[in-house]
């Protein structure tokens, strides 16, 4: 699953989606670097490409000035994963939530089939593709070759990460019959209905609709996809995602919050935390979704950490969740 948990850094919501015309990407010549001469021969090497094909790519590459920008210099919270406020104004407002209830009931049957047959929640699924690409009006319109070229060749906190992606995208073009140069994504070269970067296409990808082809645009594939990630990742069925509370004062800092380590729910009871709702487990994520005035603190169950394998964010599993309320 590492390669998954980088993933997660990089898999935006709509609102991050938009194109980079302030830096538009600008000609450069990647064949000058030795990095990349290595990592044609390796692809020759490797997986059989032709090199004419792999150095006649590369030739067409630009520099996108705006991907490289969001991986370099000091990480700050809110650049790859939204703060809460954006999630309530983006994806969690009553037009998005509106367009979330009539996307079940259009997929209704699709949506019961891949509830059924991954034993999973057919309302979180509906979140998962609401918060990654609004129901598939937003999925991104980064020149993706150009994106992961950049991300693989240039210094940045993640280049290890995007020069294997970078590596998956010519094998994802090569299985898929995709013309490498078109494909477009987000800023960090994730793609489709459920933004998927390359390596996770491979791996979970599908063609769920049965029209013979695993397409990551398509809202049916999209549904089969998060299933089927959600299964392989432990959901289950029914079981408690998380419980709203209330606690004493505005901000709460007694305990520290967390969507990856639990506490004893005793432990939490006892640092102020009431539950709303009776929460059936022995030990919970402590999570906490900041607002400009308040804090709003959870308990989440061990389903919530799946959403949160997808990326890595309290935010983001939060915001899915709440989806999933608002269309049972």
């Amino acid at each position: 699953m590492r390669h998954i948990k980088l993933l997660l850094l990089s898999i935006l919501l709509p609102f991050f989606l938009t194109a980079n015309d302030d830096r538009p990407p600008i000609a450069y010549d990647f064949l000058a670097k030795k990095e990349v001469k290595n990592f044609i021969d390796m692809m020759v090497k490797k997986h059989h490409f032709k090199r004419s094909y792999i150095t006649d790519v590369l030739k067409s590459a630009k520099l996108d000035r705006d991907t490289l920008n969001r991986y370099t210099g000091k990480y700050k919270v809110g650049t790859t994963n939204g703060p809460w406020e954006r999630y309530k104004a983006h994806v969690l407002d009553p037009i998005t939530l509106d367009k979330a209830r009539k996307f079940k009931k259009r997929y209704y049957k699709t949506l019961l089939k891949a509830s059924k047959q991954y034993k999973v929640d057919m309302g979180y699924i509906v979140g998962f593709i609401g918060v990654e690409s609004k129901f598939g009006e937003y999925t991104g319109d980064y020149n993706v070759l150009d994106a992961l070229a950049t991300l693989a060749f240039h210094k940045n906190r993640m280049k290890k990460f995007f020069k294997s992606e970078f590596e998956h995208l010519f094998l994802m073009a090569r299985k898929q019959g995709y013309d490498i140069k078109k494909l477009e994504g987000s800023f960090a070269g994730a793609m489709g209905i459920v933004q998927q970067v390359p390596s996770v296409f491979l791996k979970y990808g599908m063609d769920y609709n049965g029209d013979g082809k695993k397409d990551p645009w398509d809202l049916e594939d999209g549904i089969g996809i998060i299933a089927k990630f959600m299964h392989k990742n432990g959901w289950k069925k029914g079981a408690q995602v998380a419980v709203p509370t209330k606690f004493k004062g505005k901000r709460y800092t007694k305990l520290k919050t967390s969507h990856r380590r639990t506490l004893p729910l005793k432990t939490i009871l006892k640092h102020g935390i009431k539950p709303l709702k009776p929460f059936n487990e022995s030990k919970a994520y402590l999570l906490k979704n900041r607002n400009l005035t308040h804090d709003d603190i959870w308990l989440g169950a061990k389903n919530f950490r799946v959403l949160t394998r997808y990326n890595n964010s309290t935010s983001y599993g939060m915001a899915i969740h709440l989806i999933s309320e608002a269309v049972k």
